[in-house]
């Protein structure tokens, strides 16, 4: 094995892939339909231009072809022969010009060899044949030979339900094998790294999870040893596979040789419920999907977006949820630590805040609310004449995917007013400010302020606190008026990524106890102390803001879809 240095991270690791100012296009055909394609596309790393290949030509009018070893975002190897096609092209005399037929089209010769489609380039002319007799009785062969020595243990295995093996087996394969000798056997349940448990008799040598960790990550940390029916993946001798991207061969294992230590054993995975959203980890904004059940989430996995974090995630971002279920979650309206309802508990606040003295009111609101959160708090920032600020979150950022900033919405907070461009400026000013006696009542949204300069002592100075959050700290804990809020897998919104890209989420499991979303109690909020209102639903809200907002102005909720849409920032 050629190992190399690990942890090198790749400078190409993700990128955008921006059409040619000139796209040629050739015709060919596939299963007797004649298109267009591209004669060439980028390559997932480089993102040079390289020849179209017949998967590729094939996907493009939605004609499935098989395969294992071929990834779109990972280099092309071709060792799984999953993807083997029969083709032909246009016939050449003698003069090397086409031979035609009577009616005037060109005589296809077929090939009387297939081809793997993954890594054969398309031609003029070419006619790709995808469902033939032979072609199904090539496939019929492959999977004879995958399963010679493959575990017949899908009950028990984590990856049923959405194992490629298991459905090209009964899509493609046969009822029976004709291998009566002995299966070879191999290493099980590997502790592989500290997320990661591999099942080497599972495991097929498509060599996915080696091309990532090496081309992706640049961790060449995984390779194959011994030979034949004896090979086996394995990591680096002596080192345990561990970067902040390993769950990712998880995902891109298209059996159940790779499984995650935090999923294995959790939960079937057709009894999940997935919904789509945006990991708040840092301001990358990884496009997810939640897979939760009976109100608990189980698990985030990456969902394609090229413009934010093509399929990938980091480990940290996904394994970020825990905290949703925690048991000490804020659950109960308090005022003054005794238990209310919300119209009471609003509408004290509201009066409270309609006679405070301009000046005296200030605001610190958290980037981990969303855009019409922040915007809501702006429009009770504008009313009163308060200050306001958010809290900055840093830490160290990758070439791939991590970014310094981690705070999922520096630039909403940004956007609606909520700070300005050096975030935290004002906080000393609102330390000041309590302490001169100045400000009276201060609104916190998020964040634990104690810990940002402003202290238990100085918070007891305060004639009103109102404390909105999800989890019990030192500034719930000395709140007049707590709100229970709700994480972003329990709400609907958007967030403005790094970027410029506003991205929207939806709503996975329901709060607990009398946790609402922000942006409905401060909408009632907001009428009560301003009469500003017109936005019962977060389509309505979404789409009031982006009015009043310059950043914002032409988006619309459904205009965002499911990839977003990028601003000026």
């Amino acid at each position: 094995m050629n190992w190399r240095p690990r942890i090198k991270m790749s400078t190409t690791a993700i990128t955008e892939n921006k059409p040619a100012s000139v796209i040629e296009k050739i015709k060919v055909k596939v299963d007797g339909r004649e298109i267009e394609v591209p004669k060439t596309m980028p390559d997932p790393i480089s993102s040079k231009q390289i020849p179209t290949t017949m998967i590729q030509a094939a996907a493009l009018v939605n004609v499935d072809v098989p395969h294992y070893c071929y990834h779109p975002k990972l280099p092309v190897v071709g060792n799984c022969r999953m993807c083997l096609v029969e083709y032909g092209t246009p016939a050449l005399g003698p003069d090397r010009k086409p031979i035609l037929n009577a009616d005037g089209t060109p005589k296809i010769a077929k090939s009387p060899r297939p081809a793997i489609a993954c890594a054969t380039p398309i031609s003029p002319g070419m006619e790709i044949y995808t469902n033939t007799p032979g072609v199904k009785q090539m496939r019929e062969g492959v999977l004879e030979f995958l399963l010679i020595n493959h575990p017949l243990d899908c009950p028990i295995c984590d990856q049923a339900g959405e194992c490629k093996l298991q459905e090209y087996s009964v899509d493609y394969g046969q009822s029976a094998s004709r291998f009566v000798e002995p299966k070879v056997h191999k290493p099980k349940a590997v502790d592989l790294g500290p997320r990661i448990v591999l099942d080497d008799e599972r495991c097929i040598l498509c060599t996915r999870c080696i091309r990532f960790t090496k081309d992706i990550v640049g961790d060449d940390a995984l390779g194959i040893v011994n030979r034949g029916s004896y090979n086996t993946l394995t990591a680096y001798p002596g080192k345990a596979f561990d970067n902040n991207y390993t769950l990712n061969t998880v995902d891109i294992c298209p059996v159940g040789a790779l499984t995650s230590k935090d999923f294995r054993f959790k939960m079937r995975v057709w009894f999940l419920k997935e919904t789509k959203s945006v990991c708040t980890s840092c301001a990358t904004g990884c496009n997810i999907i939640i897979g939760s059940r009976e109100e608990k989430v189980y698990r985030y996995e990456p969902r394609q977006n090229d413009a934010v974090n093509s399929c990938w995630m980091c480990d940290a971002g996904r394994l970020n949820y825990k905290w949703i279920g925690r048991e000490d979650r804020l659950k109960n309206v308090l005022i003054k630590r005794e238990k209310t309802v919300w119209n009471v508990a609003l509408n004290e606040i509201a009066t409270k805040l309609k006679t405070a003295p301009a000046g005296s009111v200030a605001i610190v609101a958290s980037a981990r609310q969303t855009n019409e959160e922040l915007w809501l708090l702006g429009k009770l920032k504008a009313k009163l004449g308060a200050m306001s600020d958010s809290v900055p979150r840093t830490g160290e950022a990758d070439k791939i995917l991590v970014s310094a900033d981690r705070n999922p919405n520096t630039n909403g907070a940004r956007l609606t007013g909520m700070c300005f461009t050096e975030m935290g400026a004002n906080l000393p000013q609102i330390a000041n400010g309590i302490a001169s006696g100045k400000i009276k009542t201060l609104i916190v949204f998020g964040e634990d302020v104690t810990k940002h300069g402003i202290d238990a002592k100085l918070l007891g100075k305060l004639d009103t606190l109102i404390v909105s959050d999800i989890l019990p700290n030192t500034t719930t804990a000395l709140a007049h008026y707590l709100l229970p809020g709700c994480a972003h897998a329990e709400k609907r919104g958007t967030f403005t990524n790094g970027k410029g890209r506003v991205q929207k989420f939806m709503k996975a499991v329901e709060p607990p106890g009398d946790a609402r979303a922000e942006w409905e109690f401060l909408h009632d909020l907001v009428y009560n102390v301003t009469g500003q209102d017109g936005f019962l639903t977060i389509e309505g809200l979404f789409n009031e803001m982006a009015k009043d907002v310059s950043a914002f102005n032409g988006l619309t909720w459904a205009g965002l879809g499911d990839s977003g849409a990028t601003v000026k920032i």
